[in-house]
């Protein structure tokens, strides 16, 4: 770790280049990853900052007196085709419905990461994988431990071991602070490999019935999709209304219908053929992810936020064993998990800490994946699905734990922030002006032979400026 003890706080040493040779965690990404996590972190804070204030909306529309009974109304109103077994209150289509175009996205990045990002390497991937994976544990048994001497339900075990990138991506724009682009990618990956794990918490624990004539059929359109991949088929009016049909059948078999879009977003092609700029899974994701993020999250969170804060349901947040499970493992649980997986990461595997960067860093972005929003209320509706009112406190107690850990991993990025700020100004510079950071160039003669060129002609307009300076002093100094 570089000293901290400089005479000037604004100038930092440069972010160090990874040595291919070293094992090191939270190296540098390279270029053409960097931009892609730079590309998709953009999106998902505005996404976030809509999510953020989809929630706000909902606390004040459900607990403003005059308007909490619209908003039952509102949440509750059925619609749909009955004879297709899909007659659904608003909240239900929220739930059900838009959240299968997020998991679509979680799917296409999750291939993607899979065969072309950072775990198609398996030493690269044991890192976020561990940390995902201690990242779930920890909560998981927080809660279990909260609910066994409370004497409490264990139905809601999984509802704090979900992060929610988009709402901790918000809480940064919020605050101001810019991670190094090494830490921003380890929370991206991280939050990959955590919904991939929800994907299948939601799979394996929470389908009580299958009705396998449904199933099947959705099975079967996901093979016509795959076909149609396959081929080379093109046309949003083809894979639209299959994607529909396949949605509606996997919903009626029982299993949750999100499951779906995972399927469907894991069948994209995500590896670039000859002469594409984009592989087709980039492009779609480049489509959908607006949509997810814009209007798909924020519009569920409108409909799953709106939760009674009264003093009375607060109190039942931190005296319930179920609610104060959850409140402990978000930030508890899932800072002490991805922590020590990183640290057990490090430990057994004899890889070094990247040099500009220390453990805080690691703590305190552990802290942040506690603010677990959109997956977290999910999965608390479908555990509870039979008690509205412990759903609703469970709901509450996501809210004051993502609170609570998004309040933490604030004061403790802050304390950070110069040091931050400094590294991300260092792997922006550019002062060749060729469009690639200089950090991505130091290693060429060529960036060096430019770097000189620009210098001896500063040099040259320097020397031609100070003639002319001296010159015009000659012709003052003389007399009238």
């Amino acid at each position: 770790m570089p000293s901290t003890n400089r005479r000037c706080p604004t100038v930092a040493a440069p972010p160090q280049p990874t040595d291919p040779t070293s094992r090191k965690l939270l190296g540098r990404l390279s270029l053409p990853e960097r931009r892609f996590v730079a590309d998709a972190l953009r999106a998902e804070t505005v996404g976030g900052v809509l999510l953020l204030v989809a929630a706000v909306a909902a606390l004040i529309w459900a607990n403003t007196p005059p308007l909490a009974e619209s908003y039952q109304a509102v949440r509750d109103f059925h619609i749909g085709p009955a004879a297709l077994g899909l007659d659904l209150s608003i909240q239900h289509w929220a739930a059900d419905g838009l959240l299968a175009i997020f998991f679509f996205v979680a799917g296409i990045e999750l291939k993607r990461e899979l065969v072309a990002g950072d775990l198609r390497d398996p030493k690269a991937a044991a890192l976020p994988v561990i940390a995902a994976l201690c990242g779930m544990v920890a909560p998981a048994g927080v809660y279990a431990l909260v609910n066994v001497f409370g004497s409490g339900s264990m139905d809601g075990w999984a509802v704090p071991t979900a992060t929610d990138i988009a709402f901790a991506l918000a809480v940064l724009a919020v605050i101001g602070t810019s991670l190094p682009s090494a830490l921003r990618a380890f929370l991206l990956t991280l939050a990959v490999v955590d919904d991939l794990f929800a994907i299948v918490v939601i799979a394996v624990f929470f389908t009580s019935r299958i009705d396998f004539l449904a199933f099947g059929g959705a099975v079967a359109g996901l093979v016509l999709f795959w076909f149609l991949l396959r081929r080379g088929v093109r046309g949003w009016y083809v894979y639209v209304p299959l994607a529909l049909v396949i949605w509606g059948l996997m919903y009626n078999s029982g299993v949750h219908a999100t499951i779906a879009g995972v399927a469907m977003g894991l069948m994209l092609r995500c590896t670039r053929g000859e002469g594409e700029e984009r592989s087709p899974g980039e492009r779609i994701e480049h489509l959908v992810r607006p949509v997810s993020a814009g209007l798909a999250v924020p519009l569920f969170a409108l409909f799953a936020a709106g939760v009674s804060l009264s003093d009375e349901s607060i109190g039942q947040v931190f005296t319930r064993p179920e609610t104060l499970g959850v409140v402990l493992g978000l930030v508890v649980g899932k800072t002490v998990g991805i922590f020590g997986g990183t640290w057990l990461a490090a430990r057994f595997t004899k890889a070094e800490l990247n040099d500009d960067l220390a453990w805080p860093d690691v703590f305190a972005v552990a802290s942040l994946a506690g603010i677990g929003f959109t997956v977290s209320l999910l999965i608390g509706e479908l555990a509870f699905a039979d008690d509205p009112v412990l759903t609703d406190e469970v709901k509450a107690a996501v809210l004051i734990g993502s609170l609570i850990a998004a309040v933490g991993a604030c004061v403790l990025l802050k304390l950070r922030d110069r040091k931050y700020r400094a590294l991300t100004e260092a792997e922006e510079r550019d002062e060749d002006l060729d469009g690639i950071p200089d950090i991505y160039e130091e290693h060429t003669p060529e960036y060096h032979l430019r770097m000189a060129r620009i210098h001896e002609e500063k040099a040259a307009e320097h020397r031609r400026r100070a003639e002319a300076a001296a010159g015009s002093r000659i012709e003052g100094d003389r007399p009238a």
